[in-house]
């Protein structure tokens, strides 16, 4: 047997996956927004990227736990050619230690006022409002939702955050909520199955 043969009868056989996933064609095309498609995506922390509990220490410090499942899929949002920006009002080590390590360069901490923390944010990007896709669970997040292109809530927000919405994930903030918010937005750029498909090469979870 040559070298070559060899070689090929021990090459592993990659079997072709297709995207388990589907959302309804009407909820896909309000996810592409109504210009010239989503360009970036607005993040609140407490009860979207978190499940909104606040654990206290006795020295007064926080911790919060966060989905891996949410983290892998901003990271894939990027990939994708959508900017994922964090804007909070709370601000906590726990959560810029979170922010970094996923490496993203757009977060804003502790503001009272969302809208104002954004508006500079997207005009460096270049984006509009028509551009922009957001997830929020609570009333400081309604002035960003009623503006953005599209906009979600998770499971648990608010009624009338809930109501804002254009879409209400199954999932809850904290528990996957994000990640659904992330594969919507990339199944309806077109970009879901490309990038399945190169994992499918390259697949590293690490650092999610």
């Amino acid at each position: 047997m040559s070298a070559l043969s060899a070689a090929t009868s021990t090459a592993p056989v990659v079997r072709e996956l297709q995207p388990a996933l589907s959302f309804p064609p009407e909820l896909l095309l309000k996810a592409q927004g109504p210009a010239s498609g989503i360009k970036a995506a607005i993040f609140d922390v407490d009860g979207v990227l978190t499940d909104g509990r606040i654990y206290l220490g006795e020295q007064g410090e926080s911790f919060k736990a966060f989905a891996t499942l949410d983290g892998h899929g901003m990271k894939l949002l990027a990939q994708g050619g959508i900017v994922p920006i964090v804007i909070t009002g709370r601000d906590s080590p726990a959560v810029r230690r979170r922010v970094a390590d996923l490496g993203l360069p757009h977060a804003v901490y502790g503001v009272k006022n969302k809208l104002a923390a954004a508006q500079p944010l997207l005009d460096q990007l270049g984006v509009n409002w028509e551009q922009v896709a957001t997830i929020g669970d609570d009333w400081p997040d309604l002035p960003l939702m009623v503006r953005a292109g599209f906009a979600c809530a998770p499971a648990q927000a608010h009624a009338e955050v809930k109501a804002a919405a254009h879409h209400v994930t199954t999932a809850a903030g904290g528990h996957g909520s994000a990640r659904e918010f992330c594969d919507l937005l990339l199944m309806a750029a077109g970009q879901y199955a490309k990038l399945l498909h190169g994992h499918l090469e390259t697949l590293d979870g690490s650092g999610t």
